[in-house]
């Protein structure tokens, strides 16, 4: 019987710890930017991190009930969902979950104070346009920091009026 079920304190104790866990990786992940994860949001990161881990300990490990991974899991599944609503509709989860978008070069000019924020470098700016196709910065009107970590490059001729970047972005 202590296959499928221990008692509700392993249980308990479970689910106290993936909430707890769960909000703290996903706050440590927020706070180190958004290239500590390239390509994927701090919550797809956590769930797909924590998911994997909780299975792998649950296939591995003799002292965890099934009850014990059930309750893990649905309450990965559960929180991730939570906070997938919670930042779909108030302003103040986005502030907290997300990565606002940051203007690495804008206008003719390399933006140091946000590269060294953000742990980059002006060889990371050209390395950006050399991918882009441009060899030079010249015909470039931004280079920003994408919420998934990766370097995006906005030619001048293509910039517009800017709308879909300088609102939303941060400036140092």
């Amino acid at each position: 019987m202590s296959y499928f079920w221990t008692g509700w304190q392993p249980v308990l104790h479970t689910l106290l710890i993936v909430v707890v866990g769960y909000l703290v990786l996903v706050i440590l992940l927020r706070s180190t930017g958004p290239r500590t994860m390239s390509k994927m949001t701090p919550l797809d990161f956590v769930i797909a991190v924590t998911v994997g881990s909780t299975f792998g300990r649950t296939v591995t490990a003799v002292d965890v009930s099934l009850a014990q991974a059930v309750a893990a899991l649905t309450s990965l599944v559960v929180l991730q969902w939570v906070l997938a609503a919670a930042r779909a509709r108030w302003y103040v989860m986005r502030r907290v979950l997300d990565s606002p978008p940051v203007l690495l070069y804008y206008d003719g000019e390399l933006q140091h104070r946000a590269l060294r924020r953000h742990r980059l470098t002006e060889a990371d700016v050209y390395t950006a346009a050399r991918q882009s196709g441009k060899g030079s910065l010249t015909d470039i009107q931004v280079v920003v920091l994408k919420q998934d970590g990766s370097l995006g490059v906005i030619m001048g001729a293509s910039m517009g009026d800017g709308s879909s970047v300088l609102p939303f972005a941060e400036r140092d």
